[in-house]
């Protein structure tokens, strides 16, 4: 940034960049609409009204609006790397996101969060972090790294952290674990807000949760609980995902009052989603048709989470910001027609331009460890009855049933005829050889088997299958792809998708990725599959702090009593 250029330009000595002229511009400090010209200089908003300028662009009377921030997201669970994240959310008007790189550091640690913050130069968007606060979420698994508060210090300077990342472990903080207090102590040292996960707290649990230093929460699932959370301090981010959509449920806490500490995220947004629906400019959209204020939508989705985060140069236009813009026609139905970052026009009618390059990908270390010939799926049958988890359609939380099991040859197996699917977590950060066994109802597989190294929270290998052949094909596709998502029958591969990053991302586009996703649920599907998603299910039977009934590499997870528990009873 030239200081001396930017004065001169916005004290009309010498011309501007671009001058935006038959604007209407929504000003989010003030809440008005205001007929004007904005001038840009060396990416920054100099001046409004009459300038002498290199390029004059006439919006005929459009609307022009701060660029979209996103609050809370994980980049990963798009499955691309940031590169194709960043050009398939531009189009979409988000040009700033928060992200929280909780996944890959579960898999690389340190590592993992550094080639983020690498990847994330030279990006046509603003990319910040925050720093993941539960690597590993528990100590009934394994994950490829734990952090603990020394670990995250040495990011904290870094001008892309923003924040600590979501507090997922709450009665750690309520329990004043050292380690845990470590790091929000950290966070208030270097001056960075603490983002909150506690999902229906309440009461004095909720109040020693906020003392401590939490800041905000993205998990409300009702407008009583935002309105709680609020009421005791905190900014409420209001989620509406893939898995998880919360905007129609907490529409009842945003009113005037109550807007300017409420946010929007996407937290996590699948390909399929940002395709067919976009980005926040969609939560925008469906608030706005829902009834709420278009000045107020416009604020949660820009100046909120920019002063949230204390990012001052972001999230309005007004004079010294960042010239970071979007422009669409009507204000009742914002649709992106032209995006700005730092003044250059990046997309247009819903494509990123041609002269947008994308840097080049930064180089990352291989996360699979597994020696596939040490991998036994066989369970000795013990007892007559065992422990089964039930997945309960379109939720994360399954249940604990009790089966009799299946018995072949003094082995349990599956059983197809009743949905009773052998299913397994195969630990590969380290090599250690841990594999957790169990069974699962609800996938409906008639053949085959479907593996996945996308297993919330720590990203092993998970497995469900009707045979243990099978299950050893899809095991070593994932494998042999350094990662990904595979359907296998007969022994052979029918689909698959490699994320080669961290078994978590694909340098592909974001298209691409879909097609490869959509190709694998409808094979999933002709293999017998009920579910609408057998892969986002998958993917989430190993995430030990939701009950019931989980499975990691440690074995089955009681999570109601936080222990593992053995399979036959």
């Amino acid at each position: 940034m030239n200081l001396n250029n930017i004065i001169k330009a916005a004290h009309g000595d010498r011309p501007v960049d671009l001058l935006l002229t038959n604007a209407r511009v929504v000003n989010v400090l003030t809440g008005e609409i205001i007929p004007q010209a904005v001038a840009i200089s060396d990416g920054i908003l100099v001046g409004f009204g009459q300038y002498k300028a290199k390029a004059v662009l006439d919006l005929n009377n459009r609307f022009v609006a701060p660029g979209f921030i996103d609050s809370h997201v994980h980049i990963e669970s798009a499955m691309t790397c940031i590169s194709e994240f960043a050009r398939a959310i531009v189009v979409h008007g988000t040009t700033t996101v928060a992200a929280d790189p909780h996944e890959i550091a579960n898999v690389l640690g340190s590592d993992g969060i550094a080639y983020m913050l690498q990847s994330a130069e030279e990006q046509p968007i603003n990319i910040y972090f925050t720093l993941p606060s539960c690597v590993p979420a528990t100590d009934m698994e394994t994950a490829g790294a734990r952090l603990t508060a020394g670990d995250l210090e040495p990011f904290f300077n870094h001008e892309r952290i923003v924040a600590l990342a979501e507090m997922m472990n709450y009665p750690g903080v309520i329990l004043c674990d050292p380690d845990v207090l470590a790091k929000i102590s950290a966070a208030k040292l270097h001056r960075k807000p603490v983002d909150g996960h506690a999902p229906g707290l309440e009461g004095q649990a909720l109040y020693a949760y906020i003392a401590a230093g939490v800041q905000s929460d993205h998990e409300c699932t009702t407008a009583q609980e935002a309105r709680e959370k609020l009421a005791a301090g905190m900014h409420i981010m209001i989620r509406q995902g893939t898995g998880a959509k919360n905007l129609q449920a907490l529409l009842g806490a945003v009113n005037e009052r109550t807007a300017r500490r409420m946010m929007w995220c996407t937290d996590d947004r699948h390909p399929h989603d940002l395709i067919s629906e976009g980005h926040i400019d969609s939560i925008v959209r469906e608030a706005i048709q829902s009834g709420l204020d278009p000045i107020l939508a416009i604020q949660m989705a820009t100046i909120n989470p920019a002063e949230y985060f204390r990012l001052d140069h972001l999230g309005a236009i007004a004079l010294g910001r960042q010239a970071d813009l979007v422009v669409f026609s009507d204000i009742q139905n914002p649709l992106i027609e032209q995006v700005y970052c730092r003044g250059i026009l990046t997309a247009e009618n819903g494509k990123i331009l041609p002269q947008i390059q994308a840097p080049s990908s930064a180089a990352i270390a291989p996360s699979m460890h597994v020696d596939l010939q040490k991998v036994d799926f066989s369970i000795a049958a013990e007892k007559k009855n065992m422990r089964v988890i039930e997945i309960v359609a379109d939720q994360l939380i399954t249940r604990e049933r009790i089966e009799q099991s299946a018995v072949k040859n003094r082995q349990t197996v599956s059983d197809p005829s009743r949905d009773l699917l052998k299913i397994a977590v195969v630990e590969r950060h380290r090599n250690t050889g841990n594999i957790g066994k169990g069974f699962v109802k609800g996938f409906g597989l008639k053949h085959g088997a479907l593996a996945s190294s996308v297993a919330h929270d720590s990203h092993n290998i998970i497995i469900v299958g009707t045979t243990d052949a099978d299950m050893q094909a899809a095991l070593q596709a994932v494998v042999q792809m350094g990662g990904g998502l595979a359907a296998v029958s007969d022994q052979k591969v029918l689909a698959r998708l490699a994320l080669p990053l961290a078994g978590l991302m694909s340098f592909e586009p974001v298209s691409r990725v879909r097609q490869q996703l959509d190709r694998l649920i409808k094979i999933a599907h002709a293999m017998g599959s009920v579910l609408t998603d057998p892969f986002m299910t998958l993917s989430f039977l190993a995430l030990p702090v939701i009950p019931a009934l989980k499975l990691t590499d440690r074995g089955l997870i009681d999570v109601n009593k936080f222990e593992v528990v053995p399979l036959f009873v």
